[in-house]
């Protein structure tokens, strides 16, 4: 079992689902259970799975968590490109977060190969 507190993936991803609460605040109230909630679903569930596959038993549970993680990574990725198009966060605020999610997209991938090299 992982501390999933020291994975350099997960704290980036933390830090991003913070981002993402702080970036939704301003959303319109009419998105409230829309897109607000999506965007903030989708960014947490980012590091909640990255935390609950490391508890895992075994690489290759840990790395189907990482998958899992990886979707919902592309799906944030999605919902700030949205929030852009509809003028709901600035192009700079846009920048900065995708390019968070992008990373975090590159470590996750390179986490997974790490995981599957060493099950093999």
């Amino acid at each position: 079992m992982r501390d999933f507190r020291e994975l350099r993936v997960w704290q980036n991803a933390h830090q991003l689902t913070l981002d993402v609460y702080g970036l939704t605040v301003s959303f319109p109230k009419s998105e409230l259970y829309g897109l607000t909630s999506q965007l903030r679903r989708a960014a947490s569930s980012i590091p909640t799975n990255i935390a609950e596959g490391s508890a895992r038993g075994s690489s290759k549970d840990f790395g189907r968590f990482l998958q899992i993680a990886l979707g919902s990574a592309t799906e944030t990725e999605y919902l700030l490109l949205l929030s852009k198009d509809l003028n709901f966060i600035t192009i700079e605020d846009y920048n900065i977060a995708n390019q968070q999610t992008v990373e975090i997209k590159r470590m996750l991938v390179a986490f997974i190969k790490q995981l599957r090299t060493q099950s093999n």
